[in-house]
């Protein structure tokens, strides 16, 4: 993607998407230290609670990166109405979007309900079951919620709208950080409760960024033009398969590289509750600097889709050009962070030697991670702008699961590397992702023309 990149011509796009992208980096960002403080937090009350609260939250997210990723397409959808002076059609688009939203928490549910059961056939440590399945028990109930409040924040931000995503999120931080300690630690009179405090406090504050987020809307003048709830729209099955249609490859991308984030977290949790602690402080802070790309992609996104429906395909090249910039830079300083702080850093989490010795060396490897990932991540969103999601779904299959995760566990448990086995297969395959991304996105827009699958 480096060969978009013009400086002189691009300062007035980098600009641009800075701004678009600075309200979304701090949303992130407080997405990011809501599960910061929730590590922070069960690392403090025991190892095996950090354990069971890292294999909770790793099934949780499983099943929730396909709503995720198939509610993203309603911003690249309503980005292009927008570009394209369409704003009549978003209101019905969104309708259908709440149903779909609906639809998925609803299945979330259903499948957290019985991830408890298959932690043992899993051969997962026994001192980390019990932990994660009273963790799974009382998120569970925030399932809705969630999907729902992605719905109202993905239509919001391809209207250009970003400040509720950092709002939304910063005001989730306030409400788990206290709510979380109190419940976890037996607090204020409250029994201690453990894991399973904190996924109640996680539960509790779903539900209150949704009901929030939707008073906002009801009530709020932005988008009031938009006349978003004018009237009830039962569903429609057309409506819903044009979002299906975008959004499931977008869906299935993004499960293969959280999936295999999460599939690494339960491997090594056979290992026992010290190597998976371990392992999950160095996941969250690389985590934690990857909200920067994540958000600089979504901008992206929004700025490519704005390009295309004005058919402004030179917009279209600047916008992810000024994107790349952007990542780059980030991710030069995250380097930075995790090679001169790895030590101090690890000590935050837990004051177990074993645990911190392993994840220092492990935030080594996540420092090598920061440049493909954050490069493959902007390739991903710029691809999104052009409604071009197919092909990306089959060569994000192939880099996770065809090479990073075969590879990975070659060298954790055939030549016995243990987690810098599986940190090695992973840096192989986000780079190889960040290979195929570019030059993906380099020939599509250079095509001229939009790609619809």
């Amino acid at each position: 993607m480096s060969q978009t990149i013009r400086p002189p011509g691009h300062l007035h796009e980098i600009r641009a998407t800075a701004w678009l992208s600075l309200p979304l980096v701090i949303g992130h960002l407080c997405a990011g230290l809501i599960a910061f403080v929730d590590n922070l937090i069960a690392g403090n009350h025991g190892t095996d609670t950090l354990a069971a609260v890292t294999l909770g939250t790793a099934l949780l997210w499983l099943p929730m990166l396909v709503p995720i990723g198939t509610l993203i397409a309603l911003t690249a959808s309503v980005a292009r109405l927008h570009g394209a002076n369409r704003t009549g059609e978003i209101a019905p688009v969104f309708r259908q979007a709440l149903w779909l939203a609906l639809f998925m928490g609803v299945l979330m549910f259903g499948f957290l309900s019985l991830a408890p059961f298959l932690l043992a056939p899993a051969g997962i440590a026994p001192e980390i079951i019990p932990g994660a399945q009273a963790f799974l028990e009382a998120v569970r109930w925030g399932s809705p919620a969630l999907t729902l409040f992605f719905c109202m924040r993905y239509l919001c931000e391809g209207m250009h709208w970003m400040r509720p995503t950092m709002v939304f999120g910063f005001g989730g931080l306030l409400f788990l950080a206290p709510v979380g300690y109190v419940l976890t630690n037996g607090k204020l009179g409250f029994a201690e409760m453990g894991a399973e405090g904190l996924g109640i406090a996680s539960a509790l504050m779903m539900w209150l960024q949704a009901l929030l987020f939707a008073a906002q809307l009801w009530r709020g003048k932005r988008l009031a033009h938009l006349q978003l709830f004018a009237r009830f729209d039962p569903p429609r099955l057309a409506g819903i398969v044009d979002l299906l249609r975008v959004g499931i490859p977008i869906g299935i991308a993004i499960l293969t590289q959280g999936s295999l984030f999460i599939v690494t977290s339960l491997l090594i949790g056979r290992l026992g509750s010290t190597f998976l602690a371990a392992h999950q402080i160095a996941v969250n802070l690389a985590q934690l600097c990857f909200m920067i790309p994540v958000a600089v992609a979504e901008a992206t996104t929004v700025r490519v889709g704005h390009a295309l429906g004005r058919g402004d395909f030179k917009g279209v090249r600047q916008a992810a050009g000024a994107g790349c910039v952007i990542v780059l830079v980030a991710q030069s300083v995250s380097v930075l962070i995790m090679l001169l702080g790895n030590e101090t850093i690890a000590g935050w989490y837990s004051a177990d030697v074993a645990v911190t010795a392993l994840a220092s060396t492990l935030l080594l490897y996540a420092a090598a991670l920061q440049f493909p990932d954050g490069l493959q991540m902007l390739s991903a969103g710029a691809l999104r702008g052009l409604q071009d999601t197919r092909v990306p779904m089959w060569l994000a299959i192939f880099c996770y699961w065809g090479v990073g995760l075969p590879l990975g566990c070659l060298m954790a448990f055939g030549l016995g590397w243990g987690p810098q086995g599986i940190w090695l297969g992973l840096i192989t395959a986000l780079t190889l992702a960040m290979l195929l991304m570019g030059r993906r996105f380099f020939v599509c827009s250079r095509m001229g023309v939009a790609v619809v699958d």
